[in-house]
């Protein structure tokens, strides 16, 4: 099996801010040790508003009162009714887009609740050294994501993992209830007709670059238990087809509409 490659942003588990007790509304809290390295995941700052979470998984709206080297304290104030992380985990191992989107579908996948996000290489996609030589501001992914994370109030960081080629992905991804490729070959199925009555707990999406997986990668891919399928009869960017099948999957088994 091809070991995949490592996160490079510790997100995950890991980024989740942990309170070891319930707290009371508008009374300050301490902050533990795993606490604080989770806070510097997000390179938070005193007087910034975080996400936490109790020991019963209850999540609050808290704002850091105090941030220093070995101590921080927080003063939760809202308690929210609902889990900001989705019930289901998604992946998207997206290709390597030739254009400049890459930052847009970064932000809006961690905002859709996305888990992990796995740029990889197929046969058509950039290659990362084209990426790095066309746009200068590929350096930033990890700040999009932790900028966009802190925008729409999650819990923890979206796992980021470093390019994968695409047989890497397969191995990465083989772990999940279901895998599906986003595909506009002769397959008949659409994304929703692929889950079927199945209700999966985990789902990995495979979104390939401008004019799509090659034939034989999907033969490959299917051959790894994935299932191509269809997001309808318009061609969609990269780009777009990654951000509308996060949306549909979380609307259809997470925690959307």
């Amino acid at each position: 099996m091809v070991l995949p490659q490592s996160c490079v942003n510790n997100g995950g588990q890991a980024s989740l801010i942990r309170l070891d007790h319930v707290p009371q509304l508008d009374q300050e809290a301490p902050l533990s040790e795993k606490a604080l390295r989770a806070l510097g995941l997000w390179q938070a700052r005193a007087g910034e508003v975080v996400t936490v979470i109790d020991e019963q998984m209850t999540s609050y709206l808290a704002r850091l009162t105090s941030l220093e080297e070995g101590s921080a304290s927080c003063v939760p104030f809202q308690r929210l009714r609902t889990p900001v992380e989705s019930p289901i985990q998604i992946e998207v191992y997206l290709s390597l887009p030739d254009e400049e989107g890459f930052e847009q579908v970064l932000q809006k996948l961690t905002e859709l609740g996305v888990n992990r996000i796995v740029p990889i290489k197929s046969e058509c996609s950039a290659t990362q050294e084209v990426r790095v030589a066309r746009q200068e501001k590929s350096h930033c992914w990890l700040e999009v994501i932790r900028k966009a994370s802190r925008q729409c109030r999650r819990a923890m960081l979206p796992e980021f993992l470093e390019v994968h080629s695409f047989t890497e992905a397969l191995s990465c991804a083989a772990t999940k209830e279901l895998k599906l490729m986003l595909h506009e070959g002769d397959t008949t199925w659409s994304l929703t007709e692929g889950f079927g009555s199945f209700k999966p707990q985990s789902v990995a999406l495979m979104v390939g670059p401008e004019g799509g997986f090659l034939d034989n990668e999907v033969e490959q891919a299917q051959a790894e238990g994935v299932l191509p399928v269809s997001l309808g009869p318009r061609f969609l960017r990269t780009e777009t087809a990654a951000i509308v099948a996060a949306a549909l999957v979380q609307s259809y088994l997470g925690d959307l509409g």
